[in-house]
């Protein structure tokens, strides 16, 4: 019931013939970009800049938050006296 069922007579698969008398078709270049070393080196520059700008916010927010809880905690103790 579950054996999959093949042909009794499987045909092959037609042959796939090129023909030798086309030329291939030219390919066209991609202009050519010049970056000079001074531009490498002011996307490094820029990148370690942005990278260390994100690092500060982020240990900023993570300070504060840490802060506003240790407040709350302190806020919420000084109430219940």
């Amino acid at each position: 019931m579950f054996l999959p069922k093949y042909p009794d007579n499987p045909t092959p698969p037609p042959a796939h013939t090129h023909a030798t008398s086309d030329p291939a078709p030219a390919r066209r270049s991609l202009p050519s970009v010049s970056i000079d070393q001074k531009t490498v080196v002011a996307l490094v520059v820029g990148g370690v800049v942005l990278t260390a700008l994100l690092a500060a916010v982020a240990v900023t927010a993570i300070s504060v938050a840490v802060a506003a809880v240790v407040l709350r905690s302190l806020l919420r103790d000084q109430h219940r006296r």
